[in-house]
């Protein structure tokens, strides 16, 4: 890592930090520490959810299917992507959920990288 490069792989450094790859968790120093931007490679098994909505969201999110069938829950909308590169975008103050159908693999970007934000 002196040299400002990271090679690794999604699925091996995901396990590390509950799946999220890059963000202002990563130590300074590390290629992977960014105040711009969060990514999470997400394996879910079937049945997989999100505990509660997330409220009062101050990132825009961009989440893209993998593999499997998952489903966002969005304020009087459910999306459901079922085919790799289905994609779903939404922005700051968008309250949300998610459940993965199916085993799943999901890759998020968020934006901002916000402290304070419990990682996972």
């Amino acid at each position: 890592m002196s040299d400002g490069v990271y090679v690794g792989n999604a699925g091996v450094d995901a396990a590390g930090d509950r799946g999220w790859l890059l963000g202002h968790f990563k130590p300074p120093g590390d290629p992977r520490h960014s105040e711009d931007v969060e990514i999470k490679w997400g394996v879910h098994p079937p049945g997989d959810e999100r505990a509660e909505w997330v409220k009062g969201e101050a990132r825009t999110a961009l989440l893209v299917l993998i593999s499997g069938r998952f489903r966002v829950e969005l304020p009087g909308r459910s999306v459901l992507l079922s085919e790799p590169g289905d994609y779903v975008v939404w922005g700051k103050g968008v309250d949300h959920s998610w459940r993965a159908e199916e085993a799943s693999t999901v890759l998020t970007v968020r934006w901002p990288s916000v402290p304070g934000y419990r990682v996972g």
